[in-house]
């Protein structure tokens, strides 16, 4: 495994794989946006020609959530109900289909860093810890040297999120799975929420949570109480750490299932769409700049934000070294993740399955980002 310095050589080296992986995709782009861009007003075109692939250096740092949908190994888990995704299952999910969907995955995840490789990477719909093992250790990803974080949660299908970080970038304090339990008899735990503790380019502290919050299968409001539920454990978390440093720097993200204006979001996690008048406690939804313009999935024809990022408010105002950069925040709409849809018109995002169908796609999900920078702390004390 590459240990990644700082040296020009490594720069320069990565900066050609990089062009060629971009410039391939910005081959695709122009295709693309000769298509239908109309779709409701989410124009992805648009939203990626501004995507920031530049060199972020060593006072700056990208955080990357993806949703990759189902990353499953092709083995029966006796404890888990991962049938389908077996080679004699409904999918009949096999090792050359495995093998694409890593390379598929590990393509994306280094496009979405730009220049240089993301700072950190969460993810969620990840099997086990086999799964995202082989994700940075047999693709393209391996010569980045990621960490991993990971631990198999209570979900039914055995489905959990994980932590990838880059070791001279992150280096991590503390960590642990918090579990999400419903008082409903016969609820069984969903998945866990990952909290970390580290040092962000080894010199400024900030805590960290991994979300996948239950979905919304059978109906909205029948599965609310359950978002919520999350949510207020999330909360309880945030105020926790505020107690103790008012000035702490804390981002929350994930799939959440819900939309920016949703209750769970707005009400129980107190995530505000505004950078007016925070105080102390306040997080803010730096994805919700983006809520009329875009969105990470579609279902039903309509488009929506469900993964997002919150902070506090030091990182919003640069109150302790770490600061949101302008617009920081940011949908990875490569046109090589999305496809036409012939049937609600504009675009749908590329999958693996369509039903029980193969395509050969990536998720059902779009990535996310967010761009921090590293203040000074001389400037600061002034």
């Amino acid at each position: 495994m590459i240990i990644i310095s700082d040296t020009e050589e490594y720069h320069n080296t990565m900066k050609a794989k990089l062009l060629l992986t971009l410039l391939a995709f910005f081959a695709q782009h122009a295709l693309f946006a000769q298509t239908d861009s109309s779709d409701f007003g989410h124009n992805f075109e648009l939203l990626f020609s501004k995507f920031d692939d530049s060199f972020r250096g060593p006072n700056k740092a990208r955080v990357v959530f993806w949703n990759v949908e189902n990353l499953f190994d092709t083995y029966d888990n006796p404890e888990t109900n991962d049938d389908e995704f077996t080679p004699y299952g409904d999918k009949h999910w096999n090792e050359k289909k495995y093998q694409k969907k890593l390379q598929d995955l590990s393509k994306t995840l280094i496009a979405v860093g730009g220049w240089e490789p993301a700072e950190v990477i969460c993810l969620a719909e990840v099997e086990n810890l086999k799964v995202v093992e082989d994700l940075v250790n047999t693709t393209g990803l391996k010569e980045n040297n990621y960490s991993i974080i990971h631990k198999d949660s209570p979900d039914k299908r055995g489905i959990d999120v994980a932590f990838l970080y880059r070791p001279e970038k992150f280096k991590v304090i503390k960590y642990h799975h918090i579990k999400v339990t419903f008082s409903e008899e016969g609820s069984r735990p969903t998945r866990d929420i990952l909290y970390v503790r580290g040092m962000l380019n080894k010199e400024v502290e900030v805590h960290i949570f991994v979300n996948h919050w239950p979905s919304r299968f059978g109906g909205h409001m029948v599965t609310d109480p359950k978002r919520r539920r999350a949510a207020d454990i999330v909360r309880s978390k945030v105020d926790s750490i505020l107690r103790v440093d008012t000035k702490a720097n804390i981002i929350i993200t994930g799939d959440f299932n819900d939309e920016p204006e949703d209750g769970s979001i707005t009400e129980n996690l107190g995530a505000k769409l505004d950078t007016a008048n925070l105080n102390w406690k306040d997080l803010y939804n730096a994805m919700g700049p983006l809520r009329h313009s875009a969105g990470t999935h579609k279902f039903a024809g309509q488009w929506g934000i469900l993964d997002q990022f919150f902070v506090s408010k030091p990182i919003v105002k640069g109150e302790h070294r770490l600061q949101m950069m302008y617009k920081s925040a940011g949908i990875f709409s490569a046109p090589f993740l999305l496809e036409n849809d012939a049937t609600h018109l504009g675009h749908k995002l590329h999958r693996t399955y369509l039903g029980p169908k193969y395509v050969g796609g990536y998720s059902d999900h779009l990535p996310i980002y967010l761009d921090l920078q590293i203040l000074n702390k001389t400037l600061l004390d002034f």
